[in-house]
């Protein structure tokens, strides 16, 4: 199967590659604060900003490859209704690991295929996750463990290298908390053919 994939995250070409497709990376490189920012300030919710962002990303890489199928997909994290945002520097990964400890929050994540400029398929997919409650020194304990360009490229946990010690109960897909529910994309791409 071959596909587009408008994304730079390498968890996501992995999970694509593992599952047979022949799998072209070119990233959108939209600017995802503004776009969060907007639609942020008319009230939108986490799920309504992970769905725009996948479906701006597939759109706008679509638009350039006519006749060929091309996935965007964006994950955010929901703490109480509040968008979580990826950290721009060690210091807010750690204030939002404080602030997700001992806490119960979802992780959403869509994905959206498009095809000559037009979405054709999305799909949302929730996850919730239960923060363990932890010491600030397990935390920073935890943050050494990560690379720097990891940590601000996918955000504060990744449960596919060592994030899942963190938490103390985990329901969802696992690909799709990794940030590609494959088994939906699979299922729509075999449907469509």
């Amino acid at each position: 199967m071959k596909i587009i994939l408008a994304s730079k995250s390498e968890v996501r070409k992995k999970i694509l590659i593992k599952n047979n497709f022949n799998c072209k990376v070119i990233p959108s490189n939209i600017d995802e604060d503004q776009v969060k920012d907007s639609l942020l300030a008319v009230g939108a919710d986490p799920t309504l900003v992970s769905k725009n962002l996948a479906e701006l990303k597939s759109i706008k890489v679509s638009s350039k490859f006519p006749n060929q199928m091309v996935l965007g997909a964006d994950s955010v994290v929901s703490l109480n209704g509040e968008l979580i945002n990826k950290p721009r520097t060690r210091k807010e990964a750690l204030n939002i690991l404080k602030k997700l400890n001992g806490s119960l929050h979802y992780l959403i994540t869509s994905v959206c295929i498009s095809k000559n400029g037009a979405m054709i398929w999305n799909f949302t997919d929730q996850s919730e996750l239960k923060m363990k409650k932890h010491s600030d020194i397990a935390l920073n304990n935890y943050l050494k463990k990560v690379k720097t360009d990891t940590l601000l490229s996918y955000g504060v946990y990744q449960i596919e290298s060592g994030g899942l010690e963190l938490f103390e109960s985990v329901k969802g897909d696992r690909d799709s908390i990794m940030g590609l529910p494959i088994k939906q994309i699979i299922d729509y791409i075999e449907a469509s053919s």
